[in-house]
């Protein structure tokens, strides 16, 4: 199991989901080649291509990030909440008796980087730990277009209530990780950075995708690192005195953060870089902001990008920011600046098609076995 499950793991079934009993009260008939001793043994399955149980790729679980306040039980049961309302899911209490188990496999319907296998785990568990979840890849893997890459055994009202929550967490988080992977080969050998710009409510879900997918968190919200903006220089009178506020500032509070300046020209990177070699700064980074020009012909001009690195000439972290996209970032990542930030890994992210489909021969033969019983 996923580390970020085990938590998760001796969770009761979410109250709200469905309201229906959570023992289940036996099966219907299976093949005579069924083993209850493991639920996915020696079944029809779909004929499409899967990856071997132990994947070759298998990785260490990508934790989330760290937050002080961030908690993802309530996120996915906010999500959980919201899908079954005041009444639970009416479709599968009409249509879908409450003893019926079934087998559903998650399947790629386009190639890409799968992520939110372990939030998954952590939604099964929530919706009913009895649910058996078994996955053939690991988070930040590669997976092609009809392949199958997991697969969930247990209660089939519960697989379907999951299932909507479950696909619109991993399709996501998939997406993120797509991108973030193509951005972080392409940036190399600096690194690719998401930016506070994620889905209200999702921030840790959308960094911990960045995670997976290669690259590495910015600051996680206001709270972790001093970042003096445009609208923080200006209301400071300047570059220099917003610096000096922060000097005494996190001395007075006794703090220990590390402190990123945004930079927009030349000029205020030769101020701020003056400004630290006659003090004792908390100074770590300095962005330089929209020092990326586009040209008429689709390239890019990054020779003021160059010349600002130059200056600070290893002193400080640098990150670039603005006009980065797949297509700018491989010459950004040249010019020698340590971090690319991109809010388009996050604010505009395509979501990774993915499904989860209930076998479909065992299906049929509850079918049968549900009109021979009425």
């Amino acid at each position: 199991m996923p580390a970020a499950a085990a938590a998760a793991a001796a969770a009761p079934p979410n109250p709200n989901v469905l309201q229906l009993a959570p023992r289940l009260r036996g099966l219907v008939s299976f093949p005579s080649s069924y083993s209850s001793s493991s639920p996915f043994s020696n079944r029809l399955r779909l004929r499409l291509p899967r990856a071997a149980s132990m994947s070759a790729e298998a990785r260490v679980p990508v934790a989330p990030p760290a937050h002080p306040t961030y908690d993802l039980k309530a996120v996915i049961n906010l999500a959980l909440s919201e899908d079954a309302g005041d009444r639970g899911d009416v479709s599968c209490l009409a249509t879908i008796p409450s003893d019926v188990k079934a087998e559903a496999t998650f399947i790629a319907k386009e190639d890409g980087v799968v992520a939110g296998i372990s939030l998954a785990d952590m939604i099964f568990k929530q919706v009913d730990p009895s649910l058996k979840v078994e996955w053939f890849e690991s988070d930040g893997n590669y997976v092609h277009k009809g392949l199958q890459f997991g697969r969930v055994y247990g209660c089939a009202r519960n697989i379907i209530v999951a299932e909507r929550v479950v696909l619109n967490f991993m399709q996501r988080m998939s997406g993120i990780a797509t991108m973030t992977k193509a951005m972080a080969d392409a940036a190399h050998p600096a690194c690719i950075l998401e930016t506070r710009k994620t889905a209200p409510g999702l921030r840790l879900v959308d960094k911990w995708a960045v995670l997976i997918g290669g690259g590495k968190n910015h600051r996680i919200g206001l709270f972790d690192m001093v970042m003096i903006k445009d609208n923080h220089i200006s209301v400071a009178g300047g570059i220099t005195n917003a610096m000096k506020f922060v000097d005494r500032f996190l001395a007075k509070e006794k703090l220990a953060l590390p402190v990123e300046v945004e930079t927009r020209t030349l000029q205020e990177v030769k101020d701020l870089l003056e400004y630290a070699a006659e003090n004792n700064t908390s100074l770590t980074r300095i962005m330089l902001d929209n020092m990326v020009v586009p040209l008429g012909n689709g390239d890019i001009d990054v020779s003021m990008l160059k010349d600002a690195v130059e200056l600070i000439n290893g002193r400080f972290e640098t990150e670039a920011s603005g006009n980065v996209t797949i297509d700018t970032v491989k010459k950004i990542g040249e010019t020698g600046v340590t971090y690319i930030s991109s809010g388009a890994l996050t604010h505009s992210v395509k979501a990774l098609d993915i499904s989860l489909k209930i076998d479909t021969e065992l299906a049929l033969q509850h079918s049968v076995v549900l009109l021979d019983t009425c």
